[in-house]
């Protein structure tokens, strides 16, 4: 599998190890839904790179989910890491455009800055 060029990759290999922790079962205790995200670099749907966040089972993988998940996203870069680190609320960028949600709203509601791990503060 070729290296990301996306900044997003790098967040959610940071949560994948997050994930295996006992902050991260919390998370999959909590929210048990499976995410899968559609990230391009500048334009949405443009060079998307598709990820899941499995939050019944606590992985982070890269490719479509085999079967059907929760709920998918889809956002730019730039947009998937403000959602994530909460300076972009996710109602706001659905309104804006800037996020598409496909299908449970229950489960994209539950897909909140409170499930990624914070930037490791030096």
């Amino acid at each position: 599998m070729e290296a990301s060029k996306l900044k997003a990759a790098r967040l959610l290999e940071q949560m994948s190890a997050h994930l295996a922790t006992d902050a991260g079962k919390e998370i999959t205790d909590k929210v048990g839904f499976v995410y899968q995200l559609h990230i391009s670099p500048k334009k949405m749907g443009v060079d998307e790179e598709i990820f899941v966040v499995d939050l019944k089972k606590g992985a982070v993988s890269t490719g479509p989910y085999a079967g059907k998940p929760d709920a998918s996203f889809t956002f730019t870069d730039d947009d998937f890491l403000a959602i994530s680190s909460g300076k972009l609320n996710p109602q706001m960028a659905f309104i804006r455009g800037k996020l598409k949600i496909k299908g449970s709203i229950s489960a994209a509601q539950k897909f909140t800055p409170d499930i990624f791990p914070k930037p490791s503060k030096l």
